[in-house]
């Protein structure tokens, strides 16, 4: 068990499901764009190692197993770390060709304004059964025919949709087959960021930004990418604001993953997606932490109904730096505590949420020193405090500030510097 209550009690939150929430709003925009798929939205997220980690053919040695990256309830159960833990089950229960999965996910990570111990991911996945009347390869082509054609885009895909190092064919597949479901897959969606990206630019325009009177049309480009779950692969990029921004990755479903569903007679393809990172963008929220607010300055900007306007900042208030700098695994007398004990970076992430919650700010690496003679290892993480809802006092610094060293020499036997 390494999960702390400050995360357990966030589990009722669901923001995705919240009305007039930033990332409900997200949620629903995206949606809109695949009308006949059934949804998932309400799944609780503890989930078993199985579900989270060997249903998608994770190694027993695979990093996202440790601890030191996941939330972990006992040893055999854990917050899921992607809406993907449950891909397999909706597989298997085979209610529909095509679903949604959006849930609240969860990770021990970086303190920053883009990075949050719970973020929220959706998928969505299409697949075609092979044993249904009509042929396979028709049933396929007149679904892509079917759909809606796209505008004012342009569209970059160099590459051949099999490349049989960077982006392989199964063997259990066709190419012609792969080359229609890829098709109806970039076609689904380009769909999902055009519409994104049309709210985007209204968004831009009652902010003010400088953007042409004649729209432009969207610049998008596939790129191919690697994920464990799916080959062939590709990223989604798109251009805005003079830069291509990654907005979701996708890919042909490994036939091994619905093999292990119960379901080999069906294939088709599959994305994902960080809802926080398209809802920063349509709403040009700052600050990862904002989603977390309860503060009606920032939730009463935003509506379910009301056309998309970008966040109004309601506070900029002064923040403060501090420097915790200390010697690991020192048999000082100094340390105290638990001498010698194994450090990760994520521990002190952790160690920092849990005195300072939401009022850390950014913490990172600033310095990095290994003594030549002694061998000791000093680290250097300087912290930032400050409230995105008030002003935060030096005096309230100085106390969390002292009480993360504390902690460090309890909890992990430093020797402070």
């Amino acid at each position: 068990m390494n999960t702390p209550a400050s995360i357990l009690s966030s589990i009722d939150r669901q923001l995705h499901n919240q009305n007039n929430h930033p990332l409900s709003i997200t949620r629903k925009i995206i949606a809109s764009r695949f009308p006949s798929f059934k949804t998932h939205n309400t799944i609780f997220p503890v989930v078993t190692t199985k579900q989270n980690f060997d249903s998608l053919g994770f190694p027993p040695d695979h990093p996202g197993r440790s601890r030191t990256d996941t939330y972990y309830i006992n040893k055999e159960t854990v917050l899921r770390t992607h809406t993907s833990a449950h891909q397999a089950d909706v597989f298997h229960a085979n209610l529909s060709d095509g679903f949604l999965i959006s849930a609240d996910v969860y990770r021990r990570d970086a303190i920053d304004r883009s990075h949050y111990p719970i973020f929220h991911q959706m998928e969505g996945a299409m697949t075609w059964d092979r044993n249904a009347s009509g042929p396979f390869l028709k049933r396929i082509r007149e679904d892509l025919e079917s759909l809606p054609k796209i505008e004012n885009i342009e569209v970059s895909d160099p590459n051949p949709t099999i490349h049989p190092e960077r982006n392989p064919l199964q063997g259990t597949h066709s190419a012609e087959e792969v080359g229609l479901m890829a098709a109806h897959l970039k076609r689904s969606l380009e769909s999902v960021v055009v519409e994104i990206f049309t709210h985007a630019r209204r968004a831009a325009l009652t902010r003010g930004d400088d953007l042409p009177t004649k729209l432009e049309p969207l610049k998008i480009r596939w790129v191919e990418a690697y994920f464990p779950f799916t080959t062939p692969s590709w990223e989604l990029e798109v251009f805005w604001q003079g830069d291509w921004l990654e907005v979701l990755g996708c890919g042909i479903i490994k036939q091994e993953i619905l093999d292990k569903a119960g379901v080999s007679n069906r294939s088709g393809w599959a994305f994902g997606l960080g809802l926080e990172r398209i809802a920063m963008l349509l709403f040009s929220i700052p600050d990862i932490r904002l989603f977390w607010s309860q503060d009606q300055r920032f939730l009463s900007q935003f509506s379910d109904t009301a056309p998309i306007k970008p966040f109004q900042p309601f506070s900029n208030k002064p923040g403060t730096t501090k420097d915790v700098s200390f010697w690991l695994n020192s048999t000082s007398s100094a340390a105290g505590g638990a001498v010698g004990k194994e450090f990760h970076e994520n521990d002190i992430m952790e160690l920092v949420r849990g005195v300072a919650g939401d009022l850390a700010e950014d913490v990172r690496l600033t310095d990095a020193f290994t003594h030549p003679k002694t061998g000791r290892k000093s680290l250097c993480y300087r912290i930032f405090y400050r409230s995105l809802e008030r002003t935060l006092t030096h005096e309230e610094a100085n106390g969390l500030h002292e009480d993360i060293r504390k902690k460090l020499v309890e909890g992990f036997g430093v020797e402070l510097r």
